[in-house]
């Protein structure tokens, strides 16, 4: 296939131009401050003192070369799907190229992970060599993975989009195809966030590729059937209770995005500040943290993955997944699926899902709760997050 075809997989490299890692360095020197909240904390947003010394440290301190080179560590690759470009890691597991050395069959699994927003490819760094290679690990070989995982278009390396209806059903069966063109008949997804609803979208459109599917998000609602909801137990409604008391406090982004995108992307490409900002809080807010984000997760990957954001200029891209998916053209799919879903919780997350009622609508053979962790699982918790994917898939393999 000649690589100018349409279909072509082309290998990439991240090599920042040092023009915009210049221009990334005056803005934050010249940020215009603003001033400071009337209430303590985070109550207000993100607290000056603190953003104040995050912005000098990504100034200062941070090497985007040094994480540059750390991405670039593991096979990268673009392609064009649906008219966009799509960018995806591929790693293969060393167990399934022993394999095909020794003219047996494959023994790693196919696993498509999937991010959502404000995340990115960042956030499965630290789980990528234990998946991939269990034996250096500590694991059991039998476990491997090859793994795919792509950034969604719009986000990051795969934005900005360039058309619209780019809605979870279309990202859906851009990853059908995906998976398609690196020659996987059978394979598991996994996702959380967006990449959870991509996940489930991927297992319908895909049945008979899809052999499973893993999803560290899954929302559950207060049930409108006074029969089903005096089955839930306290802890069921005390879920439910925190998910519906946090919404009105924590959903402002979304409602902005939702809506009026294009007037935040002027705000967020323009400022490195406003855009840290506004990945920040969410990384606050959604994690396993008590103060900082930085309780959960480290400042470094925390800033590499604003950086994908930033360098790309996908603020408004990304932020249009949320506009489409209030604007849907179509209904959403009502019947359950057949697909065997697995379901980690995390304690921190906010939206813990109530397995009662997660049993109505999907065909549930797997439920962990985790003790620690919270939205972004693979990026708090790697080990945690490993163990349960490989526990989930060994059935399926």
């Amino acid at each position: 296939m000649s690589e100018h075809a349409p279909t072509a997989i082309r290998p990439f490299r991240l090599d920042i131009p040092q023009a915009a890692l210049d221009d990334l360095a005056a803005r934050l020197d010249a940020t215009r401050w603003p001033d400071g909240p009337t209430a303590p904390g985070w109550t207000q947003g993100v607290p000056p003192a603190y953003l104040k010394e995050l912005a000098a440290y990504w100034r200062t301190t941070y090497d985007w070369r040094e994480h540059e080179a750390h991405l670039n560590r593991f096979p990268q690759f673009m392609t064009t799907i649906d008219g966009a470009d799509v960018h995806f890691l591929h790693i293969r597991s060393p167990e399934a190229e022993a394999e095909a050395e020794a003219g047996a069959g494959a023994r790693a699994l196919p696993l498509l992970i999937t991010h959502g927003w404000p995340g990115s490819v960042v956030e499965f760094l630290d789980v990528i060599g234990p998946l991939t290679d269990p034996r250096s690990f500590g694991g059991t070989p039998a476990d491997a993975f090859d793994l795919v995982i792509p950034s969604i278009p719009g986000y990051g390396l795969s934005g900005p989009t360039t058309d619209a209806g780019w809605d979870v059903q279309r990202v859906a069966g851009a990853w059908a195809e995906l998976m398609r063109r690196l020659g996987y008949q059978r394979y598991g997804a996994q996702g959380g966030d967006w990449g959870h609803a991509i996940t489930l979208e991927l297992a319908a459109v895909a049945p008979r590729q899809v052999v499973a599917i893993h999803l560290n998000t899954l929302l559950t609602l207060p049930p409108d059937d006074p029969a089903v909801a005096a089955e839930l137990t306290a802890d069921d409604w005390a879920r439910l209770d925190r998910l519906l008391a946090s919404e009105p406090e924590m959903s402002g982004y979304a409602k902005i995005q939702g809506t009026r995108p294009q007037t935040l992307a002027y705000a967020l490409t323009d400022s490195p500040v406003g855009q840290l900002a506004w990945i920040v809080e969410k990384f606050k807010e959604w994690t396993d943290s008590t103060h900082v984000p930085e309780d959960a997760v480290s400042r470094d990957r925390l800033l590499t993955n604003v950086m994908l954001y930033w360098l790309t200029a996908t603020a408004g891209s990304s932020a249009r997944h949320y506009w489409e998916a209030a604007h849907a053209a179509g209904a959403a799919r009502t019947e359950r699926p057949a697909t065997p879903t697995g379901v980690a919780v995390f304690a921190a997350d906010a939206a813990r899902p109530v397995r009662r009622l997660a049993e109505r609508d999907h065909h549930i053979v797997h439920w962990s709760e985790l003790p620690r962790g919270g939205h972004f699982a693979a990026m708090e918790q790697p080990d945690l997050f490993t163990a349960d994917v490989r526990t989930f898939f060994r059935r399926f393999r």
